[in-house]
């Protein structure tokens, strides 16, 4: 791959930028795209766009930046989008700095930052060069996520429609699911949940469901599936708790999508998990127990060592179950009532079990 630098002033980058909001964002004369469809959406908070500017007036170095060149005469952003939209929201009047935008400079002000030139790299070479190299500069100061590793590898028609529905801001996505999904929209979360788990349902990888997909005009299938899931899980689980926010709703709409699950039986089970001081789990892995119906889910309560041992003792090391003799540490405290039958966890319905006669148990429940 061919890469040059050159030193270009903020005046021409800025000249015919344009944010068209999810059609994009040009500038340096419409010939730059800022924000191709790999890249990731602005993602600066404040301070960091702040001191972009500051660094831009104090006349100090800006990392550089990358462009790629694409066509005869067009670019591409490979890295410095951050930094370039930084520079070219302050220009074009969305912010201020230090209570002064730029147009309340003084004309030298604004001449001082107009031929600040920035350092850029101008690689030319195949997409697959172009794509690596792009993996190995990252975003100046910002790690990528997997998922905006993968938009740039799997670039296309089906992405740029993935992103409206799943990556911007008050996105489709977010506004029928916030309230179960863990992350941010603009950091691709969402998009990266709502692909692994469809994947997980066609039995992929999701780099395989992205590749199979990528030159698709739309993104129905998945936003389809995405709508299915968020429906299950509402008309399943009807009364919302905090705790059901970032579960892998997904997963488990792959698995019990089908299962005879009635709304109002689970809320009951619900509180009585909530209430039932025999679990000792967060009640984020009650909706778990109650899809899978396996206790490991639920923390219950076990007996302490001092009950152990005064039943140890009791029993003088046999084994309730297959009367053989056995140390303390190779026996186990057990419920002689299990906790799905009512049991609980007191010295009355305690018994020692071999560890194989326990494991054998419990694998019974």
């Amino acid at each position: 791959m061919n890469i040059v630098m050159h030193e270009i002033p903020i005046r021409d980058v800025y000249k015919g930028y344009a944010d068209s909001n999810e059609e994009g964002v040009v500038a340096y004369g419409g010939r730059l795209n800022v924000r191709p469809a790999f890249q990731r959406e602005f993602v600066y908070k404040d301070r960091q766009r702040d001191e972009v500017i500051r660094t831009v007036r104090k006349g100090f170095p800006l990392n550089v930046m990358y462009w790629s060149k694409t066509g005869e005469d067009g670019f591409e952003m490979l890295d410095g989008q951050q930094r370039t939209l930084s520079i070219c929201q302050y220009l074009h009047g969305d912010y201020s700095i230090d209570y002064r935008y730029f147009h309340n400079l003084e004309d030298d002000e604004k001449e001082q930052i107009l031929d600040y030139k920035l350092m850029i790299y101008i690689c030319e070479g195949s997409d697959k060069e172009k794509l690596d190299w792009f993996k190995v500069i990252n975003i100046a100061g910002v790690q990528l996520t997997d998922q905006e590793l993968r938009n740039a590898v799997y670039t296309g028609p089906w992405l740029t429609e993935a992103k409206r529905y799943f990556s911007k801001s008050g996105c489709p996505a977010a506004s029928i699911a916030a309230d179960y999904m863990n992350g941010s929209p603009i950091r691709q979360d969402y998009l990266a949940s709502a692909l692994s788990w469809i994947s997980e349902a066609q039995g992929i990888e999701i780099e395989e469901y992205m590749a199979q997909h990528q030159l698709d005009t739309n993104c129905n299938e998945l936003w389809l599936y995405f709508n299915s899931v968020i429906t299950w899980v509402k008309a399943t689980f009807t009364v919302y708790r905090k705790e059901m926010k970032g579960l892998p709703w997904g997963i488990f709409y792959n698995h019990h999508k089908n299962d005879a699950l009635d709304p109002g039986t689970l809320e009951k089970e619900m509180q009585q998990l909530i209430d039932d001081e025999e679990v000792e789990a967060k009640t984020k892995a009650y909706y778990i127990y109650l899809l899978e119906r396996d206790p490991k889910y639920l923390s219950l309560r076990v007996f302490n060592d001092k009950m152990k041992r005064r039943k140890f003792r009791e029993q003088q090391g046999i084994c309730a179950n297959c009367g053989r003799q056995f140390g303390y540490d190779e026996m186990e405290g057990d419920h002689i009532r299990p906790w799905t039958e009512g049991g609980r966890t007191i010295y009355e319905n305690l018994q020692m079990l071999c560890k194989h006669c326990n494991a054998s148990k419990q694998n019974r429940w």
